[in-house]
């Protein structure tokens, strides 16, 4: 083994290697700074982000396991994001808690790091900060909660949010049985059940190499994620005695993989935004015509909200990733390396389906195309995606008026209106929302439909918006338009009537507006209010340097990796 980085600190008879050893020594023996490597949990468990709560006990056995192949565990609490808490959206804090992790991780004694998360933002987040500093790295997702039921039926929490409210709305469910469906929604530890963008995540960070395969989708409350959690500990301490980095796991290859995993499996359009910034800290060449190209042919294999009927416990039940990309294996980069050293194909050889009905065979898929399809055209210049699993097919090729909201809050004021001039064929707009001009880029994609639209059994329309959607959420939405509206592109000129034209099979999305008529527009007043313009903080940070949807979202300091190397020594 080469010398530990963390021996910088603690190796020698100074008066620095003194400070360093005597106030981390709190009854540890002499052998804890000699030769044993320094392992960090970096751990997002937090009260108020309940999906990883649970993480303190994930640590422990990871601590366990650590120690147990003589390594020096070392718990790092880092920045947690409660996708259902922080307001305005998680998502505006997702490259704050990446850069506050990698600092953290860089300015320590740590030779190694196991990253602890569950929650939308962050994997993500923890994928960013070790692609950037690059010490060897491993991922142990939280894992989904168990399924609910409410009156016998299984509850997907998210998408099943979304559509008891709008039954709500239309007057066929009782607020009284809503709210009373509330306590059954969430059943236990865990995240989302459903394929949402924390299970999409988990499943993608899986097919990128950085977490044991197998592991993705194990349920939170299963003892067998306590065991797995064990064994990542004491493969931590081979990581840094193989020097193995994840700079040698995150290659082109295993974002190609990332990307047949995530068509296969149906997941979240989060995951495309997340893997451009990983992909960007890491110096990976990545496009959206990537994700196009290689994800918008692979079959959808697996049946599971909100494109198809079971849950994550289901899908664990039935097999799982692996048994998902075993069908598809044809299609992945056979090269592509795993934390444990092997490549990903290696693992796909005794990985049966045990429930064709949630996992489909290659043969019968749910879906026989169904990737994400980006878009460009008039409207979106430089793309823009549709999930076309989620949507509904007779709307994937349409042609309609628009209906034009400045902001959220111009929507939820007007939504509801009886006299709304909208109709089963108007195309919702919804500009302000990306990165900038919210800030953060939340998930209001998904637009609830209109009241009187939905007392009529309109159940779906076309949306477009410059925001983000839930992982949980369904529909025909064009979202993560770029440029957004608050950063010059045309969905800012958008007015009600326009005529929108939405061709998914093409590729298309255009705005039907003559180009010198388009050129002689400005944005109103009205648009420009409900643009972002916060004074200080870590707002008025994002704003100035966030980048746009298309690359990732990060902030334009932050991409690449600046290693491990401390600039200057402390005392």
């Amino acid at each position: 083994m080469a010398e530990l980085r963390s021996s910088q600190w603690y190796a020698g008879d100074d008066r620095n290697a003194y400070i360093h050893r005597a106030w981390m020594r709190r009854g540890v023996p002499d052998s804890a700074f000699t030769g044993r490597p320094q392992i960090a949990i970096a751990n997002t468990a937090s009260d108020l982000t309940p999906c990883n709560a649970h993480l303190t006990e994930v640590a422990q056995s990871v601590k366990n396991g650590i120690y147990e192949a003589g390594g020096i565990p070392l718990e790092l609490p880092v920045v947690s994001l409660g996708e259902t808490q922080v307001r305005p959206t998680a998502m505006l804090w997702r490259n704050m808690a990446a850069m506050a992790t990698e600092e953290m991780l860089r300015a320590n004694p740590i030779d190694g790091v196991v990253l602890l998360g569950g929650c939308d933002k962050t994997i993500p987040s923890l994928l960013m900060a070790a692609a950037s500093v690059d010490l060897p790295a491993v991922v142990v997702p939280g894992g989904p909660m168990l399924t609910g039921t409410f009156r016998g039926v299984p509850l997907g929490c998210g998408t099943d949010v979304w559509r008891l409210s709008e039954e709500v709305r239309a007057g066929t469910l009782s607020q009284e049985a809503f709210v009373k469906s509330e306590s059954a929604m969430i059943r236990s530890r865990g995240h989302c059940n459903t394929m949402g963008t924390a299970s999409t995540m988990a499943l993608v960070a899986e097919a990128l190499g950085t977490i044991v395969p197998g592991l993705a989708g194990t349920p939170a409350p299963d003892s067998r994620l306590l065991e797995a959690a064990h064994n990542t500990g004491r493969l931590a301490v081979e990581l840094v005695a193989a020097d193995r980095r994840p700079s040698s796991t995150l290659t082109k290859g295993s974002f190609h993989n990332a990307i047949v995993a995530l068509a296969a499996i149906g997941g979240s359009t989060n995951a495309v935004v997340h893997l451009l910034a990983i992909a960007g800290r890491a110096g990976i060449e990545l496009t959206l015509d990537d994700f196009d190209r290689i994800g918008s042919h692979v079959p959808l294999l697996v049946d599971l909200q909100p494109a198809g009927r079971f849950l994550m416990e289901d899908f664990h039940r039935a097999g799982g990733l692996l048994a998902v990309l075993r069908e598809v294996r044809d299609l992945l980069d056979p090269d592509a390396l795993t934390v444990t050293g092997r490549p990903l194909v290696d693992y796909l050889d005794d990985a049966p389906i045990w429930d064709p009905e949630v996992i489909r065979t290659r043969k019968e898929p749910l879906i026989a195309e169904a990737g994400i399809a980006v878009l460009r055209g008039s409207l979106a210049p430089n793309g823009a995606l549709i999930k076309p699993a989620a949507a509904s097919p007779h709307l994937l090729q349409h042609r309609g008026r628009a209906l034009v909201f400045d902001s959220i809050e111009d929507f939820h004021h007007r939504i509801d209106d009886p006299d709304l001039d909208v109709d089963a064929d108007s195309i919702m707009v919804l500009r302000g929302c990306g990165p900038k001009g919210y800030p953060g880029m939340p998930e209001v994609a998904n637009m609830p439909l209109p009241r009187k639209l939905l007392e009529q059994g309109v159940r779906d329309m076309v949306r477009i918006c410059d925001g983000r959607m839930s992982g949980t959420a369904y529909g025909t939405v064009v979202l993560h338009v770029a440029p957004e509206a608050a950063a010059g592109g045309p969905l800012a000129l958008v007015r009600t009537g326009d005529i929108i034209s939405l061709d998914v099979a093409n590729r298309r999305l255009d705005l039907e507006v003559p180009a010198d008529e388009l050129a002689g527009r400005r944005v109103d007043d009205a648009t420009a209010a409900g643009f972002a313009d916060p004074k200080r903080g870590w707002e008025r940070l994002y704003v100035d340097h966030v980048l746009q949807a298309d690359t990732g979202a990060d902030l334009d300091f932050l991409t690449g990796s600046s290693g491990s190397a401390v600039s200057r020594e402390s005392h």
